[in-house]
């Protein structure tokens, strides 16, 4: 099931650049549009965006295209991701689209696509999107009386905001934490903040001033130096970074130290283990959360079950076996009693809930288990998804013997960049180290030959 656009998070790339063209966003518009006009009510779309540059020209495009095939459009503004995917179902959407590229810089873009369930398309859908974009599009265009209108939602953030309160409990209060958060110069840098203070908490705001450029520049959950340097400077509780599009939380505790989505996740899941909310006595997560985790989870009688890298395939897994709780080591947590995709800002609010009621300090309530020393480096290479896998798996399997017993390796193509990702876990980190980047030299003399 090969695809020509679509990639495992959305169609991405560099803006202006093939596919993240107008001229390809306009296609897109139209495609998926007229697969989503099923029936005869009058069919709507909701575009949310995050605050880069390029969002505007894609926005506009898609608009275009969306309107010619006969849909209406709702147009969100900068908006986190899951939101966009809330606010589909609330307004009855047939279609709901993030344009963002997360955590990437702004010269990248890209387009999300929600069903009306809210949840990301199917590689069907996707395939049969694919298929009306390589078409003469201007077959799909309708009559003039019939083109879509479109308009702005006003009241998107306040709805977005209430929803997330709403998940708490009526009268819990996040007065007395001090509470440091770095937006990115994204897609939460209004809704964020206004969440936490509303629930009471003393807010400080970093990566809050987007200019279209800075987009996750030196800020937010990929970049945590100035988050760290903020959390210890303010002598604050908690230091919560979100990425560009806020769908990835990671933490930093009051001591500075970094609190993984792992650990995240670990939190939440023993608190609903004891509430009795966490179903089937098991969460989801990637083969590249660490295995001192999976340990941890273990003692406390809960199972990890495994999957693929990509919240997609998490997402899957937790639908398929009825879990409510699942995400990534990156720090997508996906909480599906609330949410159908990782939601970094219903993650903070949900932990801080917890360290509310616990009357702990973050670091004692993550600091639960230690990991198994992990090493993840990459290999830039384009053509990452055109690689042998036979090539790939005998390079796995002679790492891994180097390593021993309880050594790990993962050698996998990004579905977002172009880089080959490489991690590595064992005892020794000196061995696993050395060969990890043997493994590196390994893909330069193979792939580059």
């Amino acid at each position: 099931m090969n695809k020509k656009y679509f990639g495992t998070d959305g169609i991405r790339g560099k803006a202006n650049v093939s596919p993240m063209t107008p001229e390809i966003a306009l296609k897109v518009g139209m495609a998926a549009g007229s697969v989503y006009t099923s029936g005869s009510h009058r069919h709507r779309v909701v575009i949310g965006k995050d605050t880069r540059l390029s969002g505007y020209m894609i926005e506009s495009a898609l608009v275009a295209g969306f309107t010619s095939v006969g849909i209406d459009v709702f147009l969100l503004g900068p908006m986190p991701t899951p939101a966009v995917a809330m606010l589909t179902r609330s307004m009855r959407a047939d279609l709901g689209v993030m344009i963002s590229a997360s955590h990437n810089e702004f010269e990248d873009n890209g387009i999300k696509l929600f069903g009306p369930d809210g949840f990301k398309l199917s590689d069907e859908k996707e395939l049969e999107i694919e298929n009306n974009i390589d078409v003469d599009v201007s077959s799909l265009a309708v009559e003039a009386s019939n083109i879509g209108r479109a308009k702005r939602i006003d009241d998107a953030q306040a709805r977005y905001i209430e929803f997330i309160k709403g998940t708490l409990k009526r009268n819990l209060s996040f007065e007395g934490l001090k509470i440091v958060i770095d937006c990115a110069n994204g897609a939460s840098y209004k809704v964020a903040p206004l969440t936490l203070w509303e629930l009471g908490a003393e807010v400080v705001s970093i990566g809050v001033s987007p200019d279209g450029f800075n987009i996750n520049k030196d800020c937010g959950s990929t970049s945590l130096n100035n988050l760290i340097a903020k959390v210890l400077e303010e002598k604050a509780d908690i230091g919560i970074a979100l990425d560009g599009d806020a769908d990835r939380i990671i933490v930093i505790d009051e001591k500075g130290s970094i609190v993984d989505g792992d650990k995240l996740m670990g939190l939440i899941a023993v608190e609903w283990s004891k509430q009795g909310k966490l179903k089937n006595n098991g969460i989801v997560s990637t083969l590249m959360s660490n295995l001192g985790f999976e340990n941890y989870l273990k003692k406390q009688k809960i199972d990890l079950h495994r999957t693929k890298v990509g919240d997609r395939y998490v997402v899957e897994c937790m639908r398929e076996n009825n879990f409510n709780i699942g995400g990534e080591q990156s720090g997508h947590i996906v909480m599906m009693d609330y949410s159908s995709t990782g939601d970094g800002l219903l993650a903070a609010v949900q932990i801080l809930s917890v360290l509310v009621e616990s009357n702990e300090q973050i670091s004692s309530l993550c600091n639960k288990f230690d990991n198994i020393p992990q090493v993840i480096k990459n290999f830039k290479y384009i053509d990452s998804k055109n690689i042998d896998p036979k090539f790939i798996e005998s390079l796995t399997k002679t790492s891994e013997e180097k390593l021993g017993k309880f050594g790990r390796i993962v050698i996998r193509p990004s579905g977002t960049e172009s880089l080959i990702r490489v991690m590595g876990e064992a005892e020794d980190q000196k061995l696993l180290e050395a060969v990890v980047d043997d493994i590196l030299i390994e893909l330069e003399t193979g792939l580059l030959r």
